[in-house]
């Protein structure tokens, strides 16, 4: 093992035994997001659901697709739209600070992790829902 890839390991062991192994997600629920692939490329949203598993978000009124549901006993049939959720990749957060779409960083305070927006240096506060 080369001294480069040992203090390496090291260090990742330090900030694992720090950070408790914590792991934070970049968006959180209530957060202002714009879609920036696919068929709704420029549209905002606010996130109503994670799954963190996946990797994607709900955000109601986006990504919308149609499913053709057939009748069954105690549901009517017919053509329904449902929203699908959409992956990390595809979407920025809105800056509440500077209402642009950004990156996310995170800065850590104290024995605490801070969202941090990648254009205008500042924290990003939990929203209110």
């Amino acid at each position: 093992m080369t001294l480069k890839r040992l203090i390496c390991s090291m260090h990742c062991a330090l900030c694992t035994f720090l950070l408790k192994g914590e792991t934070m997600l970049k968006f959180k629920k209530g957060d202002k997001v714009q879609v920036k692939m696919g068929k709704d490329k420029g549209r905002d949203g606010v996130i109503e659901k994670i799954f963190p598993k996946k990797n994607t978000v709900l955000v109601p009124g986006l990504n919308i697709y149609k499913k053709h549901v057939k009748n069954a006993p105690g549901q009517k049939g017919g053509i329904y739209e449902i929203p699908r959720p959409l992956h990390f990749a595809k979407i920025a957060l809105i800056c509440p600070s500077c209402k642009k779409a950004t990156r996310i960083g995170i800065n850590i305070v104290g024995n605490d992790k801070v969202r941090v927006c990648k254009k205008c240096n500042k924290e990003i506060k939990e929203s209110k829902q």
